[in-house]
């Protein structure tokens, strides 16, 4: 007779074994026919699963985050299932629940075409429709090797072959198919309604280019068609905004293959890139940061030292000279390290706050790099702050002010938190872990601050801060984060002398505001469009003439905005003035200045905006204060696109 308890502490009981879905049955019909997955104990099962001991108990609907997880997985199936229906020839591999979607890899005699995906589609719409039950069974290894391999399924046989002998495998049947998976899945192929396949690339077999290439099929899917349109429509946006194509369009950058992952700076790009890293530099020395600089090239035996050889070894460029090894810095932090070392500290010049542009190298897999968002060569806008156990809340607390202030800055109100704690595998004593995690979470409560709690997913070093924004078009971007780091500073022989007398180990801070520059400035493309704030512009302001009889006063207006400290082109081609107009909006230059007879008579400039608004004759020095004014409010007032 289970007892079975509800999230909300009611309890029901029954007189035998009951399933899942039964338990919804008997809270109602319109549960019952809502219900996808639940939760025995707080793991999500099946519909099917039957409960016989008391047990707290939820059902999962398409309205719950893991119900559209379970969607997403079931989708998978789906896909997997349509694909052998059309091509038998064709074999399944795996199919994994991914950000907004899942893929599954696929082993097939020809690439797959655009018109074969508009065809698995409309199949797995028609599987839909059928109403297919979902059943599943389990299978010894062995079982489970023998009836793929009798299908001529020989990746899935040899992928359940690489499982423990005495593991018990779960089969799930829809229809005529079957597909080896752990679950949970819908209940009936029509819980899957809205879904979507985006696109066909090349996956090695097992992640492994030593292996043959197979072909990963990808989609998305949602819980109803709103969500799916509204999805699809966000795509569509942010493919607009894709930052490759707007670089190439305003001559910002390119990547090529003789330097993969590295940026290749134009000078349009690199203003916007010397722009950013100037105002740092301010904001960071008016917050108490001192600016240091470290070597590219250090020792390995430093590495070691510090555990990064150990954690992120393969991720690192090493190279051999003069019978040394050294390493290209992935990081900054032991080389911030040694710069503290350098002279015995005392415990009142704690906190000590150093800040670099630190240019780091990492050795990312081919198939992860993504324009500028994902690269092998980087800066970041990287802090370390040594101070005592006592000083780490209110350096988070002001970190956090400060944190806020950049990203107001640059035009982005919306911020996420989470706080992630002590992993499994950890150092330091559970007491100075309860007390940092207890600062952290204070700083944030003390601010008012929503946040998530992350159990497990700190630094083995460590717990930490995460912050991510949330973009124009509702894309989420993890970006700054400070760390709480008990380990590294010990490591490396970081000392201060205590009011006591005692030589003491500071606490290590690890700290970022922006992240990578290149990352960011890929996502500031895609945020603005390439239309920038004034401040961040590559050129502010355009003079145009036209006829020549203006040259003259043309090159006095250029001359004296940029003297003024603006960023200011004249533009004398031989072109009607409508063509200069159009060709400098499209390359989003926020101002567009006209001059003809009338303005050099007057004295005066036409002033139009990017987006067409003409704000008549101003003087030159009322522009002047015009622009100044727009740069001082940086990104905090977005200009409309």
């Amino acid at each position: 007779m289970p007892l079975i308890t509800l999230p909300d502490g009611s309890q029901r009981s029954f007189d035998a074994a009951v399933t899942l879905h039964d338990v919804a049955l008997d809270i109602g019909p319109g549960l019952a026919k809502a219900a996808l997955a639940g939760k025995v104990n707080g793991f999500v099962v099946d519909t099917s699963f039957l409960i016989e001991h008391d047990s707290d108990v939820a059902i999962i609907t398409e309205r719950d985050e893991e119900g559209l997880e379970v969607i997403r997985h079931s989708c998978a199936h789906l896909l997997a299932q349509a694909v052998k229906a059309l091509y038998p020839e064709a074999q399944v591999t795996i199919g994994p629940v991914i950000d907004d979607g899942f893929y599954y890899d696929f082993a097939y005699e020809r690439a797959f075409t655009p018109e074969d995906l508009l065809a698995i589609e409309k199949k797995m719409k028609e599987l839909s429709s059928a109403s297919l039950d979902v059943s599943r069974q389990v299978k010894s290894r062995d079982e489970a090797v023998e009836f793929f391999r009798g299908l001529g399924e020989e990746y899935k046989a040899a992928i359940i072959e690489s499982i423990p002998s005495d593991e018990d495998l779960s089969l799930y049947s829809q229809g005529e198919f079957t597909d080896l998976c752990r679950g949970p899945h819908v209940p009936n192929t029509s819980k899957i309604k809205a879904f979507k396949l985006t696109k066909v690339a090349g996956a090695y077999w097992r992640g492994d280019s030593n292996n043959e290439m197979l072909q990963r099929i990808y989609g998305t899917a949602w819980a109803n068609k709103k969500e799916l349109k509204a999805y699809l429509h966000r795509i569509e946006e942010a493919e607009k905004r894709d930052h490759r194509k707007i670089a190439k369009k305003l001559d910002l950058f390119h990547i090529q293959e003789e330097a993969p992952g590295m940026v290749f700076w134009h000078p349009r790009g690199w203003t916007v890139y010397t722009e950013i890293e100037e105002y740092m530099r301010r904001a960071q020395r008016a917050a108490g940061y001192r600016e240091i600089r470290t070597p590219q090239l250090v020792d390995y035996s430093l590495w070691e030292r510090s555990g990064h050889a150990d954690k992120f070894g393969d991720d690192m460029f090493a190279l051999h000279i003069d019978e040394r090894d050294f390493a290209v810095k992935p990081m900054n932090c032991p080389c911030h390290i040694q710069v503290y070392n350098q002279g015995l500290k005392s415990y009142r010049d704690l906190p000590l706050r150093l800040a670099e542009f630190g240019s780091c190298h990492r050795n990312e897999p081919s198939g992860s790099l993504h324009g500028i968002m994902r690269v092998r060569g980087f800066t970041q806008d990287d802090a370390h702050i040594f101070c005592t156990e006592d000083q780490v809340q209110s350096e988070v607390s002001d970190f956090i002010d400060f944190l806020h202030s950049i990203y107001a800055d640059f035009g982005f109100s919306e911020v996420i938190y989470r706080l992630s704690t002590r992993p499994e595998k950890r150092v330091g004593d559970d007491e100075v872990w309860d007390k940092a995690e207890k600062a952290l979470a204070d700083a944030l409560d003390a601010k008012d601050l929503p946040w998530e709690l992350l159990p497990g997913e700190g630094a083995f070093y460590g717990p930490k801060i995460e912050f991510s924004l949330k973009d124009c078009i509702g894309r989420v971007w993890q970006l700054g984060t400070i760390q709480v780091d008990f380990s590294m500073p010990g490591r490396l022989d970081a000392q201060y002398v205590g009011e006591d007398g005692s030589r003491q180990v500071p606490v290590m801070l690890h700290r970022a505001v922006l992240g990578s520059f290149e990352r960011f400035i890929g996502i500031l493309i895609e945020q603005y469009e390439g239309a920038f704030p004034a401040w961040l512009a590559p050129e502010q302001a355009v003079v145009m003439n036209i006829t020549d009889k203006q040259a003259d006063y043309v090159h006095l207006v250029t001359e004296t905005l940029n003297n003024k400290g603006f960023r200011v082109i004249n533009d004398l081609r031989n072109e009607k003035i409508g063509f200069k107009i159009r060709e400098h909006s499209m390359q989003r230059t926020p101002y567009l200045l006209v001059v003809g007879d009338k303005e050099v008579e007057t004295q005066t400039v036409a002033v139009r905006t990017r987006e067409g608004k003409d704000l008549g004759s101003l003087a030159i020095e009322a522009f002047a204060e015009l622009l100044s004014e727009d740069v001082q409010r940086r990104g905090r007032v977005v200009l409309s696109q």
